[in-house]
């Protein structure tokens, strides 16, 4: 399906050298190498078949039945919602961590690298939302400031980016990214283009998350950014109102074709990023509906636990076992928080949420006690290995 083509500029690799031997330094300080020119697409529509058409519709309205079914009782499960989309979306990249070490990094209880940058990914999914109403370049920049706080420098990319071959220079390089001086104007393109009404809303997102991929106007984490964007357009359009449903799940399940249809994109052809998005939404949605299930026998199961053990109905626990099933890994102080009790009259409570075991007490080297529970953590855990596995 045609649409604008990727062109391509000469370059004369002049990046540093000074760390690799004489001879490869003379050989790379000569060699030559084509950087892209992406083309604008403010103006441009469109073309898709019949068939593929249907297929991003039937997708997009499972997206927005699955919103409007569970919304308005997805309280308590949305959080789990995004921070699944954002450790598959993780994922994508192999970074990898249980959902248990995610959610201690979270509270700054675990120290694993993979379990810091899920976090951070998770931070830009909660930006990407809160910045939903104007998805524009400001936003961009929020969401990748707070994916990665600490490399971040609030600005697009001054340096030469490149996917494959060596790190040292991209002579060789699958694909060059356009030259930094080129990225102010195509994100300014990109602006215009996501504003349109005109363009069916996951055709929109999946064009501008591949336009995104192809300016890569960062020196890490585009991939994330162009994810949480999606997010942020599918949000803006009001395809979901409430859950941030997790499309890279859906999109984990064929590595492959997502990667190839980037390719194909560049190439001129939109149709292999669109199906991608499709079939990766109509996933989510089934991943989706099977997390919920999982997480509402959970609840039920707790609440028969609670009943068992005639606990009164006006009881802290009762309260507690809706916090726990929205933050899984929590400390005495988050859910003193969530049920408006001091932190110190916490610990009672728990104590028999421990004998019915809903919960189990855990030691953070130097950061105190806290808590998880099991069952939402493995529920989780699985729609994640759900995810990972290949067509």
């Amino acid at each position: 399906m045609s649409w604008p083509l990727v062109s391509y500029e000469e370059q004369t690799w002049q990046g540093p050298t000074s760390w690799i031997p004489r001879s490869q330094e003379l050989a790379r300080s000569r060699a030559r190498y084509t950087s892209a020119i992406p083309a604008e697409i403010a103006q441009a529509t469109p073309a898709i078949d019949d068939n593929l058409a249907q297929l991003l519709e039937s997708a997009t309205l499972e997206l927005s039945r699955f919103d409007a079914e569970h919304g308005h009782h997805l309280h308590g499960f949305g959080p789990l919602l995004l921070r699944s989309e954002a450790s598959s979306s993780s994922r994508i990249e192999n970074l990898t961590a249980s959902a248990r070490n995610v959610l201690a990094a979270e509270l700054d209880l675990a120290t694993s690298r993979n379990s810091r940058v899920i976090v951070g990914n998770t931070r830009a999914m909660e930006a990407a939302l809160e910045l939903a109403g104007k998805p524009d370049a400001h936003a961009i920049l929020a969401m990748h400031s707070a994916l990665l706080p600490d490399e971040s420098t609030g600005t697009w990319r001054q340096d030469m980016v490149w996917i494959g071959t060596s790190s040292l220079s991209p002579v060789g390089a699958d694909y060059v990214a356009p030259t930094p001086e080129r990225v102010p104007g195509l994100i300014a393109d990109l602006e215009l283009f996501m504003e349109r009404s005109d363009i069916p809303a996951l055709t929109l997102a999946a064009l501008a998350h591949a336009q995104f991929e192809t300016i890569h106007p960062f020196t890490d984490g585009n991939g994330r950014t162009g994810r949480a964007l999606v997010q942020a357009l599918l949000r803006h359009r009001g395809v979901t109102r409430s859950v941030a449903i997790p499309v890279s799940a859906g999109l984990l399940a064929n590595l492959d074709h997502y990667h190839s249809a980037l390719d194909s994109y560049r190439e001129g052809d939109i149709a292999p990023i669109l199906e991608a998005f499709a079939h990766a939404s109509l996933r989510a949605v089934e991943n989706s509906r099977r997390l919920v299930s999982e997480l509402q026998a959970v609840h039920s199961d707790w609440e028969h636990r609670l009943v068992t053990a005639k606990i009164r109905r006006d009881a802290r626990a009762w309260d507690l076992i809706d916090a726990l099933l929205t933050f899984p890994v929590a400390t005495a102080g988050l859910l003193a928080e969530q049920i408006g009790i001091s932190p110190t009259n916490i610990y009672p409570h728990m104590k028999r949420l421990e004998s019915l075991g809903i919960v189990e007490k855990k030691n953070a080297y130097k950061k105190g006690s806290y808590w998880i529970a099991p069952a939402p953590l493995a529920a989780l855990d699985a729609l994640a290995e759900r995810a990972g596995r290949r067509e």
